[in-house]
């Protein structure tokens, strides 16, 4: 897996085809799980939903976050 550089960061991140509905970020190109927020105001990112690890990880972190919620409201 070749680390990518500032620079195609920088590109990936600028270009609106990589961006479905303007939040979803979707670029097969980039191997990273979770790539920066598009707009950066302060910290966060955002899943690549072009990778399967990265969604991987969002449905597992759902499921146990339902999970806990279906526990409270059970008992």
């Amino acid at each position: 897996m070749e680390i990518p550089t500032k620079e195609q960061i920088e590109i990936w991140q600028k270009d609106p085809k990589n961006w479905v509905l303007y939040f979803f970020y979707y670029n097969p190109d980039d191997n990273r799980i979770f790539p920066q927020k598009r707009i950066r105001t302060g910290y966060g990112w955002t899943t690549n939903f072009a990778n399967f690890k990265s969604v991987m990880v969002l449905v597992t972190f759902l499921l146990v976050v339902f999970g806990f919620i279906f526990l409270i409201k059970k008992y």
